[in-house]
């Protein structure tokens, strides 16, 4: 989509991402009333104020994640900050794509079917930007031979539409711009993706990023952005050596993993390994992290413990470490698909409740923005 939106199209989202939040506010009074999950001396206490709404990957529960298209609606619908996961081109430009490689939401396979690496994936960094402008985005699927399937059934379907690629400047300037336009202040929140997969390429990400976010104009810690990594070597890294460099001071999120997901790898010796994340999860390695982050990224099942079912949630320690060391808490990703919805909550308005407001966390990460505006503002 060109920045330049027409006024007609904002008012056509501003339009739909009212409905949706009218019809989310009339729901969050019925679905609240009786929440009985956590007992008194457990909850945190906690108000609607300083709560923050991240649009996770954009409003991609209703558009296809990362396009230009689902920011617009994020930002029509209220969100606080936007999501914007960042990875490079083959000609070193940093674009706004959730993995490094094309396969579950692109036609890739179709439009390019001899750039796959050995390993059958096609990897951003093999294309141009000018080749990955002619991509045709969709909806997140899973293919299996012929078999195509929507990861998430009940969204937008799978290819459909002309969603497309675009890069991590056009899309903060249309954030900017439709600051500017509309007098409101979103946010921007940003991924390095994978630091060491493109060090490993011969790529400094983590460099590009910071150069791009300071042309930006977002360098100290009053500029409306968190910068947010798996990777904890370059985390530290960006604190100790690229932003004094830079002289640069923006916020830092740490974000938390299984070490089993795999989500993040070392190379030593030119042998790539999985990062083992176990270290975290204690007051003692939070208060480490609290030494070059601002806050923290935890996956919402490590703010829980595991035998909590309905009617009774027992909370893990892991907030009131984190807020005792003065770190934010902004856990990821609050999704109203049904087979999405943890055991211990029987909805999805309950479930932002209880961790907006019981388990006492300054943010959350949703495909659905107006959903958790919803319940923030009934409160």
């Amino acid at each position: 989509m060109s920045l330049s939106i027409s006024r007609a199209y904002l008012i056509l989202l501003s339009l739909a991402a009212s409905l949706v939040l009218l019809t989310g506010c009339s729901a969050v009074s019925n679905s609240l009333s009786s929440i009985t999950q956590i007992s008194d001396s457990q909850k945190v206490k906690t108000g609607a104020k300083d709560k923050i709404v991240i649009a996770h990957r954009g409003a991609s529960g209703y558009l296809p994640e990362h396009t230009m298209e689902a920011k617009v609606l994020a930002f029509a619908q209220g969100a606080d900050f936007i999501e914007q996961d960042v990875v490079v081109t083959k000609d070193k430009q940093l674009v706004v794509l959730h993995d490094l490689t094309l396969d579950n939401t692109t036609d890739v396979v179709t439009q390019f079917p001899g750039r796959a690496r050995a390993d059958g994936r096609f990897y951003v960094i093999d294309f141009t930007l000018a080749e990955l402008r002619t991509l045709r985005v969709s909806e997140r699927f899973n293919s299996s031979g012929t078999n195509t399937r929507a990861e998430y059934p009940n969204r937008f379907p799978i290819n459909q539409g002309r969603f497309q690629i675009h890069t991590f400047e056009e899309e903060v300037a249309l954030i900017q711009n439709l600051n500017r336009l509309l007098g409101k202040n979103v946010g921007i929140y940003p991924e390095i993706k994978s630091p060491a997969f493109h060090k490993n390429e011969g790529v400094d990400i983590s460099l590009m990023v910071l150069e791009a976010l300071k042309k930006l104009g977002y360098q100290n810690k009053s500029s409306r952005v968190y910068l947010q990594s798996f990777d904890p070597n370059a985390l530290q890294r960006i604190k100790n050596e690229l932003m004094p460099r830079l002289n640069m001071n923006i916020k830092l999120v740490q974000l938390m993993a299984y070490s089993k997901w795999n989500v993040s790898y070392e190379y030593k010796n030119n042998q790539k390994k999985p990062y083992n994340y176990d270290w975290m999860f204690s007051k003692q390695g939070l208060s480490k992290i609290a030494k070059y982050a601002d806050g923290v990224g935890p996956h919402l099942s490590m703010l829980v413990e595991s035998g909590s079912r309905l009617g009774a949630v027992t909370p893990t320690s892991l907030v009131e470490d984190a807020h005792q060391l003065g770190l934010a808490v902004h856990p990821y990703t609050f999704r109203a698909d049904p087979e999405k919805l943890p055991k211990y909550v029987s909805n999805f308005d309950e479930l932002l409740s209880l961790f907006l407001f019981d388990l006492g966390v300054d943010g959350v990460f949703t495909d659905f923005p107006d959903r958790a505006l919803g319940v923030i503002q009934h409160k």
